[in-house]
């Protein structure tokens, strides 16, 4: 019989233990509990500074003595787990020490070049300066550093680093560089590679990250809608994919394939612009949403397409991913982007617009109004479902169409509006529009709560609006006019309402007949019209072509189908 006390005292112990490993366990979870916060600074670069020094630190929840923090006054850390945190126990993480150029000592010394490698670089016989001296630091790191100061203004010199995940991870900024080899460490579901910018960038004010889109000499322009991507972070998992014969696809990488399927399309149709309209990422399959993002980035930018997004109810979804805000942050910074977080007064992130220029003059020729529709009903026990578009943001849009009027009428031809959404409006089904140019295949998952945005695009003249969200639906809808000629107070037809259809692999499909597509809208601004079809990614008869075609828009004012 063991004495009540000694009993007592184990217990004691043991919770002791307990705790402890709690508190080591959480102390670095600072990036799991508050991913908002800690990703607002990406990426770790400090204006004006250079590296000095780079390393890796390894931690176990299981040693009590280990820490993935180093001194602050000294270091600084790459905000992101190098195991994603895959390794529950287990994690790294990139630290960096930077100096500003005008604090630089005689002895501090400049990091210039920066390799992974399982082999000594300084053993290599083609060295092209056998005096300079690679240092090895964890993970398979050499870094070469020079003490000469004049190397700190140089293009040679690192001024930032960076981590990117997923065999497919490329790099979009200005003179930033994915290292080839990833890093070397020992488990991990994804493939870590190091990016660095040599050299500090030029002013925003003089890169091409702005461009002033413009319709062409003839009046012609084109959008693109990509939507519901659902890219993950690495290759993904296909969902629903169909391949020949209308069979299930085996062996199938969702990003791999979807984007595939939008190069394809960027070169075929050749667009001007590209509206990229909500779930870009799969939340939770994307815990690194920055390289998730600049994959998808990438696309337009080695293309010089401006393009400009907005988000959907699953980018921000998972645990550790970016917030809307630090997203939209990160968006704003990228070439040839013209996505803006919008006003701060106005409820979500995303809330603006993009002019389309005359060809010769600085007139607006059409008009892209981009909201956000937030994510899941902040109501969920009066109004289940999805949130829905704000009064801020309807006073906003109401009020912007309003101020640019005056302007839009110096135009030498008809001026059109169009706006893009992620939820769709109740109004893509209530009082039974007219279906076409696709298929309503899947339920309407409109916010339960109506806040009548559609009737302020009537008041505002808007003659189409483009959503996503409902992947197998891509059809256009249109609430007919009562006879008599008007349908309460409305007096004329429209706003369109177009379903983009869902684009990726990552996402949901699995209605008969759906295949993945995207949504061409075409314009031609000299007699005011709008012609709008799909491009699909498969299969049969229906490959590789245009369906759907439909004409919604002429001589500036809403038509019906011919039909």
């Amino acid at each position: 019989m063991i004495p009540r006390r000694i009993v007592r005292t184990l217990i004691q112990a043991a919770l002791f233990f307990v705790l402890l490993f709690t508190l080591v366990f959480f102390a670095d979870a600072r990036y799991r509990l508050l991913p908002d916060r800690i990703h607002s600074a990406l990426p770790s670069h400090h204006p004006g500074s250079v590296i000095t020094d780079i390393t890796v630190t390894f931690c176990s929840s299981a040693n009590l003595f280990s820490s993935c923090r180093l001194d602050s006054d000294q270091w600084h850390r790459v905000e992101k787990d190098l195991y994603l945190r895959s390794g529950w126990v287990q994690s790294a993480w990139l630290h960096y020490q930077h100096k500003k150029e005008e604090e630089l000592g005689a002895d501090d010394r400049v990091v210039i070049g920066l390799k992974v490698s399982r082999n000594n670089p300084n053993s290599a016989e083609d060295r092209e300066d056998p005096s300079e001296v690679w240092e090895s630091r964890p993970g398979g790191i050499w870094i070469l550093r020079s003490n000469r100061r004049h190397d700190s203004d140089s293009s040679r010199a690192i001024t930032a680093v960076d981590v990117l995940f997923g065999p497919d991870s490329v790099e979009v900024r200005p003179n930033w560089e994915l290292t080839p080899t990833p890093l070397l460490l020992s488990s991990g579901t994804q493939i870590v590679r190091l990016s660095t910018r040599h050299g500090h960038p030029p002013p925003l004010s003089t890169q091409y990250t702005q461009v002033k889109p413009r319709v062409s000499k003839e009046g012609r322009f084109k959008i693109l809608q990509i939507s519901d991507t659902h890219l993950a972070t690495g290759l993904g998992v296909c969902r629903d994919a169909l391949g020949e014969d209308e069979l299930p696809s085996k062996n199938c990488e969702a990003d791999t394939r979807t984007l595939e399927f939008l190069e394809k399309i960027l070169d075929e149709e050749k667009p001007d612009l590209v509206v990229l309209s909500g779930d870009q990422t799969e939340g939770p399959a994307a815990p690194d949403t920055q390289s998730t993002i600049f994959k998808l980035a990438a696309l337009m930018i080695e293309r010089k397409i401006p393009y400009a997004a907005i988000f959907g109810n699953h980018d921000n979804e998972g645990d550790v991913s970016l917030s809307r805000a630090a997203q939209m942050s990160l968006l704003e910074t990228l070439p040839y982007s013209l996505s803006s977080a919008g006003p701060d007064a106005v409820d979500g992130v995303g809330n603006y617009y993009v002019e389309i220029l005359a060809h010769s003059s600085q007139h607006s020729a059409i008009t892209l109004y981009m909201l956000d529709t937030h994510a899941g009903s902040p109501d969920e026990k009066h109004y289940i479902g999805y949130d829905w578009l704000k009064q801020s943001q309807i006073d906003w849009f109401k009020r912007t169409s309003q101020s640019l009027r005056k302007d839009h009428q110096k135009y030498a031809h008809i001026h059109l509006d169009l706006a893009f959404i992620h939820i769709p409006l109740p109004e893509y089904i209530e009082d039974s529009p007219i279906i076409a140019g696709g298929e309503l295949r899947e339920g309407v998952t409109a916010p339960k709560y109506n806040s009548h945005f559609y009737d302020a695009l009537v008041e505002e003249g808007v003659v189409a609006v483009g959503c996503g969200h409902d992947h197998a639906n891509d059809y256009c809808a249109l609430r007919p006019l009562k006879e008599g000629g008007a349908a309460g107070d409305r007096q004329h037809l429209g706003p369109w309402m177009c379903y983009a259809g869902g684009s990726g692999f990552g996402g949901y499909g699995g209605y008969q007949g759906f295949h993945r597509g995207v949504r061409v809208w075409d314009f031609d601004a000299t007699v005011g019209r709008i012609v709008t079809w799909k491009r699909l990614e498969c299969c049969g008869e229906k490959k590789d072509r245009k369906i759907d075609e439909l004409m919604i828009v002429e001589g500036g004012k809403v038509v019906a189908p011919s039909s």
